[in-house]
């Protein structure tokens, strides 16, 4: 599992491309629905975005793509390293974490996304 900076997904998402062209990176959302609503962030160009909140992704696996790149967002970090642990220990393949969370999007890529 890869460890990425919130400013680091659009990079991830390039590099993946620029290997695989048929490759569809996402961004996989693990917080709660008021969570998003309350803040989210606009996926880059080369990604994809998902929301499956951390309790839910166990009965909705079959939603991702086992050989596709997923990169678990969360508030900080906590929630989505465990997602991206559980998707591993599920045959996932191309997992990565983002380190710091939508609160470290905020700071490090999009200050009009709120902080909470």
């Amino acid at each position: 599992m890869q460890q990425i900076q919130a400013n680091q997904v659009a990079q991830w998402a390039q590099a993946i491309k620029a290997q695989d062209a048929g490759a569809q990176p996402t961004i996989l959302d693990v917080r709660e629905a008021w969570e998003v609503q309350q803040a989210s962030i606009k996926a880059p160009a080369d990604c994809s975005f998902v929301h499956i909140s951390m309790g839910t992704v166990p009965v909705r696996l079959n939603e991702l793509a086992k050989d596709q790149p997923i990169a678990c967002l969360c508030h900080h970090g906590g929630r989505s390293m465990q997602v991206a642990m559980f998707l591993e220990q599920n045959g996932f393949t191309n997992i990565a974490n983002i380190v710091g969370g939508i609160d470290a999007w905020s700071q490090l890529v999009d200050p009009t996304v709120p902080r909470y």
